[in-house]
């Protein structure tokens, strides 16, 4: 008797529905899902949110009967478990938001709802944080919001006459927009009788509008993800990771890491609720407290930082679908090989770089872990070519983790490497003044370097040159790239802002080398160098 009341009388659903009023009077007590055959979904959410179903938008009564909020696709069709998880089939609060121990698909927290977009969408052509910002900034300083409604705001007519019912531009980087717009603006304004036009508009400098392309690009209604995204691409984390097939191989692939099951998951050494955000959270404040023996360093970021990395995250879910279902965006990505990333240097940098060689080159050191050189040191930028850069970043460091990113296919394009060598520059304002004499014009005795080398430079640099807490310098990209200039210039004068410092410069902490020693100490270094047959 206890269970039949239960069942027919006390739960929720039934309880919600009860209380629950539309425009023709209160609404009949029922299970109700959404079925979609395509993609396979069945939900019994709208049970409870009831609004979600098909035709119910207009009963009220509970608290959780509030409407959805504007999204391009219809739940009614979609059903609820395809963006926010759960378990659909459920009818219990708990089983049907994943909150128990043997689902491995628990619902999105609502502060990462956004997180849901990636199950279908990969957003393309989104930068890196700051020139994001500036995109972002130079829409709202040249006063667009007067006229276009985005993701709900602006597009009101004005109580001065200013602004219009522009075109709505929430989701201009899926559907594409008039690229010819600027020119028929302009002749508007010139032409056209509203006072709008006049008050609203005005002439619109290069260089803005090209920061109001990779806005639009960005426009996907979903400005919450694109603003994670463009964190994920300041980080570096594809410097380590792959997504959708691009990325370095050192670290684990991360296109599903936001289906990662919890009851699977560690939570040993992990703070607070065992739950999957947490666990990233957590991961990215510290690593190696997390995973033991995790080659990945601390990088430092702030709270909100991590906030953004782990709503970036828990949207890498990238569901397989019938192929009516793939959107647009993530067929270029995955078909066509569009980048995910904006191809500016800043954002292939960020994307790649800056996870270990620091957010502004700066070169990372953390504990437990081989430091990462920096990269946007004057004194090397004044030493190297463009193309030592160049041929660095195409062809790595091998036996270290600097992949050769120009030799794989999930790494970096010849004119996206010609981006970070042109941005590297551009950090610290150096360039380089060709050389007048031969790249190899050093003439000394290496037996005598062989000794400098083990008393002077081996503690760093390793007893063979295999690197330790200074680069390896038995390298073959190393030394196929360098000349003898730029070794002899590095031992003598030093680089900056690392323990490297000149060996020509008195030191009451170690010997001091006359040039023709450093010369003995390069000579002794070129014998690593494999002769070319």
């Amino acid at each position: 008797m206890v269970s039949a009341v239960d069942e027919h009388f006390l739960k929720e659903w039934r309880r919600i529905q009860n209380v629950a009023v539309s425009d023709e009077g209160p609404v009949e007590v029922r299970l109700r899902q959404v079925i979609n055959p395509g993609l396979k979904v069945t939900d019994r959410c709208v049970s409870c949110h009831i609004t979600m179903g098909a035709g119910e938008g207009s009963v009220r009564g509970a608290k959780l009967l509030a409407p959805h909020k504007p999204v391009f696709h219809d739940p009614a069709e979609y059903g609820c478990t395809v963006c926010h998880g759960g378990q659909g089939l459920a009818t219990e609060k708990a089983e049907s938001h994943g909150d128990v121990h043997f689902w491995p698909e628990p619902m999105l927290p609502a502060r990462y709802s956004y997180a849901g977009c990636g199950t279908c969408h990969a957003p393309l052509n989104v930068p890196s944080r700051e020139p994001y910002q500036r995109a972002v900034s130079a829409f709202e300083r040249l006063d667009c919001y007067a006229c276009h409604r985005v993701e709900g705001r602006g597009g009101t007519i004005r109580p001065d006459g200013g602004g219009m019912e522009g075109p709505d531009l929430s989701k201009a980087g899926l559907t594409g927009y008039d690229r010819e717009w600027y020119p028929k603006h302009v002749e508007k304004m010139q032409k056209a009788p509203l006072k709008a036009w006049k008050m609203s508009f005005s002439t619109i400098l290069d260089e803005d509008r090209a920061l109001l392309d990779a806005y639009l690009a960005t426009c996907v209604g979903a400005s919450r993800l694109v603003e994670a995204k463009a964190m994920f691409h300041t980080a570096g984390c594809l410097g380590c990771h792959k997504v959708s097939g691009v990325g370095g191989d050192s670290g684990p692939d991360l296109s599903r890491a936001g289906y990662k099951d919890p009851g699977l998951t560690d939570f040993s050494h992990v703070n607070g609720p065992a739950t999957l955000a947490n666990w990233q959270a957590e991961h990215l404040r510290s690593p190696l407290s997390i995973v033991v023996g995790s080659q990945m360093p601390s990088l430092g970021m702030s709270d909100r930082d991590i906030e953004q990395l782990v709503l970036y995250t828990l949207s890498l879910r990238r569901r397989e679908l019938p192929i009516s279902y793939v959107p647009k965006d993530r067929m270029r990505a995955l078909r066509f090989g569009e980048r995910e990333f904006a191809v500016d240097g800043a954002t292939v940098y960020g994307t790649f770089c800056a996870g270990c060689h620091g957010l502004a080159g700066s070169g990372v050191r953390s504990a437990g872990l081989a430091s990462f050189p920096s990269i946007a040191n004057p004194d090397l930028l004044e030493r190297v070519s463009d193309e030592f850069l160049a041929n660095t970043i195409r062809h790595g460091r091998p036996g270290r983790r600097m992949p050769a990113w120009g030799d794989m296919e999930s790494g970096i394009r010849p004119e996206e490497i010609r981006a970070v060598v042109t941005y590297l520059r551009s950090l610290s304002g150096v360039t380089h003044k060709p050389e007048s004499v031969p790249p190899r014009w050093v003439k000394a005795d290496s037996a005598s370097g062989k000794a400098l080398f083990a008393s002077a430079c081996a503690g760093c640099h390793g007893a063979q040159g295999e690197g330790g807490e200074a680069p390896a310098l038995n390298n073959q990209v190393l030394l196929a790239s360098a000349t003898d200039t730029y070794l002899v210039e590095t031992i003598g004068r030093g680089r900056r802002g690392t323990v490297m410092q000149g060996f020509l410069d008195p030191s009451p902490a170690r010997r001091t080398l006359a040039g023709t020693e450093i010369e003995s100490v390069v000579a002794f270094i070129r014998t690593w160098e494999k002769k070319q047959p």
